[in-house]
């Protein structure tokens, strides 16, 4: 049994004096990016007032604004600032997690997020994240500043944990993953009536659980480089917006 996607090499493109392989993992990645652009083109095609009348949303719209909304809530709860900023980052990376999970039930289908490689490469870009969003609002010299605290003896536990909290990110989500599809295929080969939906079913609730866990955590250490808000409250109408 191969435990990773990776192993699967799909075709081989020739690049000069190199060849490059084409693996189920790159494969499966391509499938969910294109899947993730098309559907957002089909439920937001129309979208607002077309003809100067309001369009009524489709149930694929309002299922978009109630994951729009409650990242939205989810956000602002985490960083006290308007989520606005974060959205497009922490909801990509949470329907990127979710599909990729979820499309486990398709016969063939292996995600993505099974493998080391795909993992660790999302945790990287929340590691390149957390400077850029932080070095955004705060400027170069006071995140590099926070590296010293509360001691500039600091400084070497500071990067080490940088780093091995992203590692942390990519190992959690490829575990959790790796180990539901080896369970699923396992319990297919033993019993392959019964037993192996049960495990679709879990292995469902467990993907949306770590999609949520990892998008979580990435806002959380996105927001504890950032800071909170000081100049507007993070939720809620500002006093001119109350005012009638």
């Amino acid at each position: 049994m191969r435990l990773s996607p990776d192993a699967t090499v799909l075709l081989t493109m020739p690049l000069g004096v190199v060849d490059l392989p084409i693996t189920m993992t790159l494969m499966m990645t391509w499938s969910v990016m294109a899947l993730l652009t098309i559907g957002a083109y089909a439920i937001t095609r129309g979208l607002g007032l077309r003809n100067d009348r309001h369009v009524v949303p489709t149930r694929g719209q309002m299922a978009l604004a109630v994951i729009v909304q409650l990242l939205e809530e989810q956000i602002a709860e985490i960083s006290r600032r308007r989520p606005g900023r974060f959205l497009p980052f922490i909801g990509t990376l949470f329907l990127f997690i979710a599909v990729s999970n979820l499309l486990l039930v398709v016969p063939g289908f292996v995600p993505p997020t099974a493998s080391l490689s795909t993992t660790a490469a999302l945790a990287i870009a929340v590691l390149l994240a957390v400077p850029v969003f932080a070095i955004g609002e705060r400027g170069l010299g006071a995140y590099l500043a926070g590296y010293l605290r509360p001691s500039p003896i600091m400084l070497p536990f500071n990067l080490i944990g940088e780093v091995t909290r992203t590692l942390a990110l990519a190992i959690r989500l490829y575990g959790n993953v790796m180990s539901g599809t080896v369970i699923a295929a396992i319990l297919i080969g033993l019993t392959p009536l019964f037993l192996p939906v049960v495990m679709d079913a879990l292995g469902l609730i467990t993907g949306m659980i770590q999609a949520y866990i990892f998008a979580v955590l990435a806002m959380v250490y996105i927001a504890a480089a950032v800071g909170p808000e000081t100049t507007a409250p993070a939720m809620g109408p500002t006093t001119e917006d109350s005012k009638p």
